[in-house]
């Protein structure tokens, strides 16, 4: 007989074996189906199931503990659409005719960031001069943008402080223009706007930590919360004195009804006013505390003694009014500026016991924990080129000079410094040894000290100290201490903003020992920048020793070069390459910067530089970011290749070197080439000249950079630049310049010789040979 299950048995098998093709999508399609009613199941309780014929399988009502509130259909419900990422399709009309997208610098303007915190000061007539300017000298520096409102026109401004008058003294019609200009002005750029009056002190930075802990898609009407005169009961107007924050979303949507609110509504206070409109056409009311934060105030009684208040209410306060004259609101800053620093102390002390806690759980144990507690541990050099080297120095003297000499009295900077870690020395080892012991200092045997980039200025001190005990008696000992001066908060300096399309001239002082490199740098300036259009425009200086400018009629000592120049203009029609010629034997660079100076206007930025630069379009392009006109001028630190004799010995060519920064260093010892703005040139080279006096022997010992660092206020950049790479040629330095320079000149001739390893090298095969 037949055996049913091998019948059965065969079926199934057909059956897979037609299946099987389609496994993969049954597959995808259930375990698709599986996740749906899962996630259905945490957010969505007995709501509908995505998949069809999934009825009856539905899960748990209610979803779970960490159920996310949301609408029907899976959207998002009301407070949660800013938290939801959304894809905005590019759509472009084809009936307008395409235009390149011009991409902004910033990312952060691109995807539309907005500043923090806005804070509005509304001022007066007769406290401007006065309150004003003790809030600008307060606060102001710790808000990142904060202007001053006022209703009084052509008033002087006390200097650093940025007015908007409106021509009416009217409350309610300076607090409506205020108001408007700022959603105006600022409306798309920061997130929080505070309005505070200029007798309100608040504290900056607990103001700005209340904002960072609010969320910004929420309309925010709040401050000190205070009753209508006869009004709703429910209703609540932010009381001006105190200060109050309004969001951004708020301010957008109050705009377009401040017509209607100056037209209907009638107050005699202004923060009356702002609030009935804000309450009568967007229904948002005056809160003291939203999400967890409190906004706390505290209003001073008269004659109130700011140094005796201790109370929690004070001391938490984020605004004080009213503030009746300046001396009251130094008096009140001097007080919570020693409460906030009260306060970090203590911080510093618990986190420094959590750091001992937590270092003893750790494998390295004890042992890893560095001092001081929380800052990083000293720097470990790999080698012994690493090692930073400390400086000695005494109470009179520092061993380690700026200009190179052995000895230099202690003056300026270094000696506060130094008396500084002194007295910090002593007030540490009394507050630990009293009442026992009382120090105090004779001498400063020694001192050290030396910067590490990781953690900040090391000092180590020995003190000869006289310790006297309760009882008066005194003994002399000599002590060693250790100090750290930490590296403090990193602070982003905001710069002018530049662009890459300014127009660069370079000027290229040329003297007949320069001859034999002309012809390298015009070939690289014409690859570089003629053949890219790049926007550059060359000017040469031909500076003639007296003999030759006398015999130039019959012998010209520049007419190769000035042939090289002619071909160059017959190959690029468009360009234009004029020279100068100066009859000089001390080749100065100041002398021939005033040459160069009048022949161009004051916008021009010049680019000084030397016949050994080989020019490129990526160093140009940093010459135009790194100069700013009244701001900053750029004094790049070229790259100079070694003497290839000397490095590669026959071996290979520099050229076919891969180890770029082994063949060659940085040379800090010149100053040849530099960026700048004619204009600034001229204000430093005024300066200059009312202070020497026309001293023409003073003008041959300086270099533009000695114009700009004595005689201008600007920044001075000085910084490496891989881009700017000079192969070695052997110079010689003219003895007629200044002291300082030509054994700048000297020093650099020498560094770029070759590396101390290459220099033994060759004594090495050199004795070798004498001794064979």
């Amino acid at each position: 007989g037949s055996w049913p299950g091998h019948s059965v048995a065969m079926r199934l098998a057909a059956v897979l074996a037609a299946l099987r093709p389609a496994l993969p999508l049954i597959l995808g399609l259930s375990l698709g189906c599986s996740l749906s009613l899962l996630r259905a199941s945490w957010s969505q309780g007995g709501a509908e199931e995505p998949c069809p014929g999934a009825a009856g399988r539905a899960g748990p009502p209610g979803g779970g503990a960490g159920a996310r509130p949301e609408a029907a259909g899976g959207r998002p419900g009301p407070g949660h659409e800013d938290f939801r990422p959304r894809i905005v399709p590019y759509y472009r009309d084809p009936n307008k005719p395409y235009k390149k997208v011009l991409r902004t610098r910033y990312i952060q303007t691109e995807l539309g960031f907005h500043e923090r915190l806005f804070v509005a000061v509304l001022t007066s007539k007769a406290t401007l001069n006065t309150l004003a300017v003790a809030v600008n000298k307060t606060v102001a520096h710790h808000f990142p943008r904060l202007l001053y409102f006022s209703g009084l026109r052509g008033a002087k401004v006390p200097h650093g402080m940025v007015l908007v008058a409106h021509g009416d003294e009217r409350p309610i019609w300076l607090m409506y223009e205020t108001v408007h200009y700022v959603h105006q002005h600022f409306g798309s750029d920061y997130d929080w706007f505070y309005i505070m009056q200029d007798d309100t002190y608040a504290q900056a930075e607990q103001v700005k930590a209340l904002v960072t802990h609010l969320s910004i898609n929420q309309d925010v009407y709040m401050g000190r919360a205070e009753e209508f005169i006869g009004g709703d009961e429910q209703a609540r107007y932010c009381h001006g004195g105190f200060g109050y924050l309004i969001s951004r979303s708020l301010l957008l949507k109050l705009h377009p009804h401040l017509d209607s609110c100056r037209n209907e509504i009638l107050s005699v206070r202004p923060d009356e006013w702002l609030g009935r409109c804000i309450i009568d056409f967007l229904g948002v009311t005056c809160v003291s505390q939203l999400q967890g934060q409190h906004y706390q105030t505290y209003e001073l009684a008269k004659n109130t003694e700011t140094e005796k208040e201790e109370g929690e209410e004070f001391q938490a306060a984020l605004a004080v009014h009213p503030v009746s004259d300046v001396t009251l609101m130094y008096r009140l800053h001097k007080h919570f500026s020693r409460i906030q620093l009260d306060r970090t102390y203590q911080e510093i002390q618990d986190l420094q016991m959590q750091i001992r806690n937590l270092t003893l759980l750790t494998p390295a144990g004890e042992a890893g924990l560095t001092w001081p507690v929380g800052i990083n541990a000293p720097f470990l050099p790999k080698s012994r080129f690493e090692v930073i080297s400390w400086d000695y120095f005494t109470e009179q003297h520092l061993f380690s000079c700026p200009d190179g000499s052995p000895k230099c009295e202690l003056s300026g900077a270094s000696k506060i410094d130094v008396s500084e870690i002194i007295e910090s020395a002593l007030e540490q080892l009394n507050s630990r040894y009293q009442p026992l012991l009382r120090f105090s200092k004779r001498q400063l045997l020694n001192g050290y000290r030396r910067f590490d980039p990781t953690r900040g200025m090391e000092y180590t001190l020995d003190l000869l100290l006289e310790a006297v005990t309760q009882k008066g008696h005194s003994h002399v000992l000599a002590k060693r201490v250790s100090l750290v001066r930490p590296l403090s908060k990193v602070e982003i300096i905001p710069m002018p903003y530049v662009t890459e399309a300014t127009r660069v001239q370079l000027v290229l002082p040329l003297t007949v020992q320069d001859l034999d490199f002309v012809a390298n740098f015009l070939d690289t300036f014409a690859m570089n920048t003629l053949d890219t259009h790049d926007n550059a425009v060359l000017t040469l200086l031909f500076i003639y020793h007296p003999y030759d400018a006398q015999r130039v009629s019959q012998v010209d000592v520049f007419a190769g070069v000035k042939a090289m120049v002619g071909e160059l203009e017959k190959r690029y029609a468009d360009v234009k390459i004029p020279w100068i010629s100066v009859k000089t034997e001390v080749p100065s660079q100041v002398k021939l910067m005033d040459i160069v100076s009048k022949k161009h206007p004051v916008d021009t930025l010049f680019f000084l530089a030397s016949v050994w630069t080989e020019i490129n379009m990526e160093f140009l392009n940093r010459c135009r970011m790194n100069t700013i006109s009244n701001w900053q001028v750029f004094f790049p630190v070229h790259f100079q290749e070694f003497n290839p004799a000397l490095v590669y010995r026959g071996e290979q060519s520099a050229s076919s070197s891969t180890d770029f920064l082994r063949d060659g260093h940085f040379d800090r010892h010149s100053f040849a080439e530099a960026c700048f703005y004619n204009s600034d040139y001229m204000t430093a080279r005024t300066k200059l000249a009312a202070d020497i006096l026309d001293r023409d022997e003073v003008l041959e010992s300086m270099e533009v950079f000695d114009v700009f660092l004595r005689y201008s206020g600007l920044h001075l950049f000085r910084a490496v630049e891989p881009g700017l790479v000079q192969k070695y040629t052997l110079r010689s330095c003219n003895p007629r310049l200044s002291e300082e320079s030509y054994h700048r000149c000297v020093l650099s001739s020498l560094e770029g010789l070759a590396s101390r390893s290459h220099l033994a090298m060759a004594l090495f095969e050199q004795e070798q040979a004498n001794s064979t």
